[in-house]
């Protein structure tokens, strides 16, 4: 059974994480192989423009499968390097393949995301939460660090005192304390969940789709390199907007005061 369910809504992707039974546990299962694939085939069809992530069940993401990592310490447990590869290989794939992906992502959180679930929606760039969902960067609470990312991940949508806090402690937040740190944009009833993700990645959708995604790349560099280098990549990128039918499609609806038609 596969453990992503993808539908298809015009120019936006839906990717559900549909195993309930494991409270959709990223590690054990062939989560992040599936989800290194969709990215690689989003990143290739420009017909996509935005993408929806989502979790079936009561809860959207439980991160690590816990009772898997008994192999660590029973039987003939792995040596650090081994260790440190299975990691490589498989659970740090993941934040590489969805943070990067240059199509506008929106987490649906339908409830709990715990450990490397939260650090899931931080991969995603906008985070709508149901208002049943909580969340917690719970590593230290099973005795290990975050090991997909998390620690460079969660400050940079939290700050570094809220993240922090998070990752000491390993508290649980629900989801208008998610709202007053920035963690969510928005908290909705769990039954408008999906629609409202469905309304606001139309409104991303109805915009080009090239100029999204270099958009997208636009903000990427620009939380790692100085405002002269991203200026200089903003310009590069606008000489090549400038050059598209789409933005001679955008001008021309513009002052003929009508609704564009895109490529």
């Amino acid at each position: 059974m596969s453990f992503l369910q993808i539908e298809r809504d015009g120019n936006v992707l839906i990717a559900t994480m549909n195993q309930p039974e494991t409270r959709n546990a990223l590690t054990g299962n062939t989560a992040v192989d599936e989800f290194v694939e969709l990215c690689a085939q989003v990143r290739k069809d420009k017909s996509v423009r935005a993408m929806i992530v989502t979790g079936a069940g009561p809860v959207f993401c439980s991160g690590g499968n816990v009772k898997d990592m008994q192999k660590y310490f029973t039987g003939t447990p792995p040596d650090s390097d081994t260790v440190k590869d299975e990691y490589r290989n498989g659970i740090q794939r993941l934040p590489l393949a969805l943070y990067n992906l240059d199509v506008p992502t929106i987490a649906a959180i339908n409830g709990p995301a715990i450990g490397a679930g939260l650090d899931l929606t931080c991969m995603c760039d906008l985070r709508i939460a149901a208002s049943n969902a909580t969340f917690a960067e719970s590593f230290v609470k099973v005795g290990i660090v975050p090991g997909d990312g998390g620690a460079w991940l969660l400050p940079r949508v939290v700050g570094l005192s809220k993240a922090s806090e998070m990752a000491f402690t390993g508290e649980a937040i629900n989801a208008q304390e998610a709202l007053a740190c920035g963690l969510v944009s928005r908290v909705v009833e769990p039954d408008e969940l999906l629609n409202a993700a469905k309304t606001l990645a139309g409104k991303i959708a109805a915009n080009p789709g090239g100029v999204l995604r270099m958009t997208k790349r636009l903000i990427r560099e620009g939380q790692e390199n100085s405002l002269a280098s991203t200026l200089e990549i903003s310009a590069a990128y606008q000489a090549i907007a400038h050059q598209t039918a789409d933005h001679e499609e955008a001008v021309r609806a513009f002052v003929e005061k009508r609704k564009p038609k895109f490529q």
